[in-house]
């Protein structure tokens, strides 16, 4: 795919088609209290890997709800003194996988703890462990729409929430430098890092690479491709309740949460990514309130991205902050 987007000079003035609702900050600091009403109860419980060079942890915490969200935490082997944290989040459909993966973190001498997306872990990678026990209305299969109807009882909440106490759980071990916390993500990762970003005052840095969960309005018009086409096709059917998905919508989008952020920031974009289109990342990149901010451009790629040299790109940017 060619490009397909706004030319590059106008996307690094876009600012993106959706408002904030009034009650955007209301609306989150109530279910963040809400959920910070449930005991934590962070559990780390070490695991036999046959890895010589990293430790890792099973740990369980209670997410939105007091529902018990999985993940892990990886240390460098031998660690005796807090480390910086990078939290991470994971793409759409992923789950947290088998504790010997993904070991960049760690070994670059951080703790690394990665969340499971709840009620998802099953499409590709190494599957995921962590339930979403909360039904919905009728909804398109996916999880665009689950509760799309209401943003209390929209999918999203229950994660970005679980992603917040996620944080939290992480900072609770003793060789997590708390102070020193970084969260970072691809696609939707990506966008669970902005939400994070704009809803945590005291994080070091964000790294959201090609994020998802941006700009609502116009990517569920712009793309056809999957996960936002869900949206398009739950609305195919239910002729007449564009407003109303989209006013739900409006509490999610990232380009609200970047409004809010508060730490340095470096982004990624994909000039040929259909998935996330650069637009929608561009609205959610000048959105982002901390001026000490950048953006990767891959004019080539798809919503691979920048892939492997995004990753070697972040290693020498944390460097800074973490």
């Amino acid at each position: 795919m060619a490009l397909f987007d706004l030319p590059l000079d106008e996307l690094r003035e876009y600012r993106g088609a959706s408002t904030a609702p009034e009650g955007f900050d209301a609306f989150w600091d109530k279910t963040l209290q809400e959920a910070r009403g449930y005991e934590l109860d962070a559990r780390f419980e070490p695991v036999d890997t046959g890895l010589s060079t990293v430790q890792v942890y099973d740990v369980t915490f209670a997410g939105f709800g007091g529902h018990p969200v999985k993940g892990w935490l990886r240390l460098p082997a031998g660690a005796a003194e807090p480390l910086p944290l990078v939290v991470e989040f994971i793409g759409y459909g992923g789950g947290r996988g088998l504790a010997h993966q993904d070991l960049l973190w760690a070994s670059s001498g951080r703790a690394h703890f990665v969340m499971d997306t709840r009620g998802q872990g099953s499409a590709w990678g190494g599957g995921g462990g962590t339930a979403d026990p909360v039904g919905a209305a009728p909804a398109f299969p996916g999880y665009m729409t689950r509760g799309i109807d209401a943003p209390e009882n929209y999918y999203y909440r229950r994660v970005f929430t679980d992603a917040v106490r996620a944080v939290e759980a992480a900072r609770s071990h003793p060789l997590a430098d708390a102070a020193r916390t970084v969260v970072t993500g691809g696609s939707q990762g990506g966008g669970i890092s902005l939400a994070v970003g704009g809803l945590l005052p005291d994080l070091v840095a964000v790294a959201p690479d090609v994020p998802f969960l941006c700009d609502f309005p116009r990517a569920t018009t712009l793309t056809d491709r999957h996960p936002y086409r869900e949206i398009g096709l739950f609305l195919k059917t239910h002729r007449g309740r564009a407003e109303e998905a989209l006013r739900t919508l409006a509490y999610f989008d990232g380009v609200h949460f970047a409004a809010r952020g508060r730490a340095p920031a470096l982004f990624s974009a994909a000039l040929e990514d259909q998935t996330c289109p650069p637009s929608t990342v561009f609205a959610a990149f000048n959105a982002w309130a901390h001026q000490d901010k950048a953006i990767e451009v891959y004019d080539f790629n798809d919503h691979e991205g920048g892939g492997p040299f995004q990753e070697e790109r972040k290693l020498r940017w944390l460097r800074a902050y973490a």
